[in-house]
């Protein structure tokens, strides 16, 4: 593969958690260059002085202007900002969207204007993303769980209700102060919120509906918030009469061509995906239930990871080009 010229990067909400992450992967990306990060409460204010661990690393200026000379824009707004964004701001048809918010990630909601969008979870969707203008980068919560199931949905392995719990790190509640991601509060402290309600099932759902529509398990899932930075570990269990021998062989043989989703033999924890774009998941038969556990990290794999990595695929890179990472580990 030739070395392309560089893209050309323009990001929509570079203040916050998954902005931040966004910046810091482009920096280092050989084959990107960031033209603008647009940021309506820190027009003016020089990125490194709200990143303070980019000083030294850039002086780009946040900006409260939308220039056109990119090839690919990143919305790191909220849910439902993405929506309006594109609907107040004319955005050349030639420029690729990568957004990071909830607004197009459903079938029912994928075209939005001319535009339409392409569901960006890698190992579901990566010959269809190569050919898209357009991606809807996955939930976090959504990418840790669907990662977890993927093969056996695919195959339409999945009989049973599957019970799912998942704690994710503080970050996962963005950038802005509230309650409960206040250190106060957080801190020694642990709690489940939207149970059996969270807002990233329906991604789950779309996804199975895909390979079993008629016979659709239902997902218990109870998220938690952990007293950590980031980071998110799951655990799903289904009664099937599958063994871990022949669960383990579909899973292998499903990754075998993913670059960073990866099936471990030995138990998993968060220090070995935290500050990497891995899914790491192991396997267990407890008596008749299958138990299937995978970590990401919320802000990378769980977001800007993986839009780095939908980019990487658009623009014909290498998926990996800037997101050899390293984990924490200890």
């Amino acid at each position: 593969m030739t070395n392309p010229i560089k893209i050309k990067v323009g990001i929509i909400g570079g203040a916050g958690y998954t902005g931040g992450e966004l910046i810091r992967l482009l920096l280092n990306h050989p084959f990107a260059e960031i033209v603008f990060v647009h940021s309506n409460s820190n027009a003016g204010n020089k990125i490194s002085h709200v990143h303070k661990d980019l000083l030294g690393d850039t002086d780009l200026i946040f900006s409260n202007t939308v220039l056109q000379e990119i090839d690919v824009l990143f919305l790191c707004v909220g849910h439902g900002d993405a929506k309006k964004f594109l609907a107040n701001n004319f955005i050349k048809p030639a420029i690729k969207i990568i957004d990071l918010s909830q607004d197009f990630r459903l079938d029912s909601n994928s075209q939005f204007q001319e535009r339409q969008f392409t569901y960006g979870l890698v190992e579901l969707n990566k010959e269809q993303i190569k050919n898209s203008q357009n991606i809807a980068n996955p939930g976090c919560f959504a990418t840790a769980i669907q990662l977890g199931l993927l093969p056996l949905i695919t195959k339409q392995l999945i009989e049973n209700d599957v019970h799912t719990s998942g704690i994710t790190g503080s970050t996962g509640a963005g950038q802005s102060l509230t309650q409960s991601s206040h250190f106060s509060w957080r801190n020694n402290n642990l709690s489940s919120y939207k149970v059996l309600t969270h807002q990233h099932l329906n991604e789950i759902y779309q996804t199975i509906g895909h390979f079993q529509k008629a016979s659709a398990p239902k997902v218990n899932f109870v998220p938690y918030r952990g007293n950590f930075t980031r980071g998110i570990l799951i655990n799903s269990y289904f009664k099937t009469n599958l063994s871990k021998v022949a669960a383990k062989e579909i899973f292998e043989t499903y990754y075998s061509q993913d670059s960073f989703t990866h099936l471990s033999e030995t138990e998993i924890d968060l220090k070995l995906v935290v500050n990497t774009n891995k899914c790491l998941i192991h396997i267990e038969k407890v008596e008749d239930n299958l138990v299937i556990t995978s970590a990401i990290d919320n802000l990378l794999k769980g977001a800007s990871g993986q839009a780095v990595q939908n980019m990487n695929l658009m623009f014909g890179i290498e998926e990996t080009t800037g997101l050899k990472l390293k984990p924490s580990a200890f």
